[in-house]
Formats: structure tokens, C-alpha cells, sequence
């Protein structure tokens, strides 16, 4: 057992992780107007605010909502939406504009937009509270005929990109906590991580329809050093997705969260500069297209290595595993994903297909199973993997592997299904 799992012993946020609390100072106190433009004023309480203090949005007698055009967070600063309070997106696509123009449109590329909330360069501060922040991608965007997400969609059925903003970026910032905020609706991806060192996540909701493209819940790229823990996450995407094009990213926690409709718990497909150090404990995916997923292909890939499965329960996935590296069989390159050193303990789930694909003989998939245990009409479909059973067994067993059967299911799946918390009462 020890030899088993050594490799993993560091697989892992490498910070003490605990919930976060409330902040004890507030800078600023804001009330509600309305659906009066909030941006001078709430970026205004940013800027004047100290470090380690906070802007605190209330709920005014008769409404709780803002408005808002792009906002920048400041070093130290910490935004508190209060319960009852709603900071929403404008839908003007001008206001996201990067200045070539093409924010809401379909161009040849995708990046015009700014994001609405971004941290940049920034140490300490983060997102708290029980309120909302509503990207608004189901609104008709200002001076067109579509919402952003029905311009997605069509930029999808038309091969053009779309110009969509994200919800929340962090580009090369440290040490940033969301705690207790819900995030819905986002034109583009929820929350995007670049170059980030120290990212905690705590009791996050994030709920966006099934059918909202490119919507990613939480994705930590070219970052180390994150957790996700007790947060809910339901999505038109991948809930979580791992990347790492322009840098490593390692050492990332996903603990104790539920994650609903959406792609699945991913890493990839850009993990070019690799992937490694990931630890999945205490995760339950009820009803994702894919479950657990390594996806990648010959155009950008890496190595993906000491990933560790621990508790987790899949039920009602097209794919519960699906390890594959060509994610794009038609694309070509030099970029082979190499998938080692994975291992899935006390996983269980319910019917689907079990995907193990390396990418050829010299580079294959290495996989130990250990207290792996799914329905026995689930299918196995395995190409070029090399694969080992610890003493908790498998079952179904794969044809033409000498395994030892399963002793039986995760404990993760014995508890009851749990709804989407929408009242934000903690389910954990």
C-alpha cells in the first residue's frame, strides 16, 4: 500500500487550506441603486480602499441590484456583495471592447473583450459574501438582435469565433479567495487563471444553463497552489478544467465539491508545458456529459502525471472516465500527450463507458486502479494503456486484463443525491 500510493504523497495544494471568514474591516459601504450605472462609484471605493479592507455592496429597502461595466480589483482589496445583492454585467459589448472593435461579433479570432472582473498583478483580497454576479449571457446584448450566447452558438455553427467577455480573470495574481459568492450566467468562461500562485475557492456556486457554450465553471491555468473546495458548479461546459498552454500548472486541491450538468471535472486540452501534483478527493459529478476526463491531442500536449482520484462517485455520466489522448483526431504535430502516473482510488459510478486511450505502444496510458467499481453494464473501451489494480480490485474487469475484482462501491456514493443549494445555505 505504501508503495502504491508514495507518488502521490504531495499531490496537492501545497498551502494550509482552510475555510475562509468574513472581512473584519470595510473601506466602503455601497447601497443599491437600482439599475443605475454602479461603475464610477463601485470602481471609485476600489481604488481609495486599503489593503486587507473591503467594499461592501448592501441591498438597499427595495432592490439589491448593481450595474456595472468592467470593474479592476486593487492589491489587498476584498469586493463583499452582501446577501440579497446582485452585481450585474452591462451587456454592452462597446463597454468590454479591447479596442479592435469586435467584442460582439465573429471574427477570425477571440479575444476582443475585456473580462468583467479582473485581477491583475494583484497580491491578497479576492470576491466574498452571499450574493450574486450575474454575467448576464442569456441578455440581448446593447444595439443587437442576440443574446451572447446565442453569438457563441452561432459562431460555432458558422466556424468563426466568438468575442465573448469572461466573467472573472486573474492574470498573475496571488493568494486570491472567493468564499460564499454565487457567479451565473457568464457570456464566456465563469472564472480564468493565468500565472496564478495561491487561489482558494470556498462554498462557490456557479450556475449557468446546460445549453450556454464555452461557459467553463473554474479554469486554474499555467497556476499553482489552488483549491476548490465544498463548492457546487453546474455549466454549458467543463465545471472545472485544468489547463496549462503557456506554463506549468501543479499542486491544485478539488475537495468535497458536487458538480452537476456540464463537460465534466477536466484537465486539457492544453497542457502543452504539463499537468502534475492534481488531487480529486470527495468530489460527486451527478449527471456530466464526461466525468473525470484527461483530454489532449498531438497539437498540445504534454505530460499529465501524479493526478490522484480519491472518493469520488459518478453517476448518471455518458463517460464517467474518459482518459483520451486524441481529443481531436484530425488535428497533426509533435505536441504527443504522455498520461502517467494516474491513479483512481474508491471510485465508483453507475453505467457509461470507461475511456482509456493512449496516444500509441511508445506512449501508452498508466493507470492503477484501486477500489474502482462501476454497474456491471458499464463498457470498457481501452487502447494502449498499461494498467495495475491495487488490493481494492476493479470490477467490471476489463477483457484481457489479469485484475483483481472490486470489493466493493465508494463510500462517496452511499449518501443520497443532493440538490443545487440556490438559497446559499451551506451544504457541507
Amino acid at each position: 500500500m505504501a508503495t502504491l500510493f508514495a507518488w502521490n504523497v504531495q499531490a496537492q495544494d501545497r498551502r494550509d487550506v482552510r475555510e475562509p471568514s468574513l472581512p473584519t474591516q470595510v473601506c466602503a459601504t455601497l447601497a443599491s441603486k437600482g439599475d443605475a450605472d454602479d461603475t464610477g462609484r463601485i470602481q471609485a471605493a476600489i481604488d481609495r480602499c486599503e489593503p486587507g479592507a473591503a467594499v461592501r455592496l448592501v441591498a438597499a429597502a427595495s432592490d439589491g441590484r448593481f450595474v456595472s461595466r468592467p470593474l479592476h480589483m486593487a492589491s489587498g482589496v476584498t469586493l463583499w456583495i452582501d446577501s440579497g445583492v446582485v452585481l450585474a454585467a452591462t451587456t454592452d459589448p462597446l463597454a468590454y471592447d479591447r479596442g479592435q472593435g469586435t467584442c460582439g461579433t465573429i471574427a477570425t479570432k477571440g479575444d476582443g473583450c475585456a473580462p468583467f472582473l479582473s485581477f491583475s498583478h494583484t497580491q491578497g483580497g479576492g470576491i466574498v459574501g452571499d450574493g450574486t454576479i450575474d454575467g448576464r449571457g442569456g441578455a440581448v446584448m446593447a444595439g443587437h438582435r442576440e443574446t451572447w450566447w446565442q453569438l457563441a452558438r452561432r459562431a460555432q455553427n458558422e466556424g468563426g469565433h466568438q468575442n465573448n467577455p469572461r466573467l472573472i480573470e486573474l492574470e498573475q495574481a496571488r493568494n486570491v479567495t472567493f468564499y460564499r459568492v454565487t457567479l451565473r450566467n457568464a457570456a464566456n468562461f465563469h472564472v480564468a487563471l493565468n500565472k496564478v500562485e495561491g487561489a482558494t475557492f470556498w462554498d462557490v456556486r456557479i450556475d449557468t444553463p446546460a445549453d450556454a457554450r464555452n461557459t467553463d465553471g473554474i479554469d486554474p491555468g499555467a497556476s499553482q497552489d489552488v483549491t476548490i473546495a465544498h463548492s457546487f458548479i453546474r455549466t454549458g461546459d467543463d465545471n472545472i478544467a485544468i489547463k496549462a498552454g503557456k506554463g506549468t500548472t501543479r499542486f491544485v486541491s478539488i475537495l468535497n465539491d458536487h458538480f452537476y450538468w456540464g463537460h465534466g471535472l477536466s484537465i486539457g486540452s492544453e497542457v502543452n508545458e504539463g499537468v502534475s501534483d492534481i488531487l480529486v478527493r470527495d468530489v460527486t459529478l451527478d449527471g456530466t456529459t464526461s466525468g473525470l476526463r484527461i483530454k489532449s491531442d498531438a497539437s498540445r500536449g504534454g505530460l499529465v502525471t501524479r493526478v490522484r482520484y480519491d472518493g469520488v462517485c459518478l453517476r448518471g455520466n455518458r463517460k464517467p472516465i474518459d482518459f483520451d489522448t486524441r481529443y481531436d483526431p484530425g488535428v497533426g504535430g509533435q505536441h504527443i500527450p504522455v498520461y502517467r502516473d494516474i491513479l483512481l482510488h474508491d471510485v465508483s459510478g453507475t453505467d457509461g463507458a470507461l475511456i482509456l486511450r493512449g496516444y500509441d505502444g511508445a506512449h501508452p496510458l498508466h493507470v492503477t486502479l484501486n477500489g474502482v467499481h462501476f454497474a456491471s453494464d458499464a463498457t470498457w473501451n481501452i487502447d494502449n494503456a498499461q494498467l495495475s489494480a491495487g488490493p481494492g480490485g476493479v470490477s467490471p474487469i476489463p477483457a484481457g486484463y489479469d485484475l483483481s475484482p472490486a470489493r466493493g462501491p465508494s463510500r462517496n456514493c452511499d449518501a443520497s443525491w443532493v440538490p443545487f443549494p440556490t438559497d446559499h445555505t451551506k451544504a457541507h
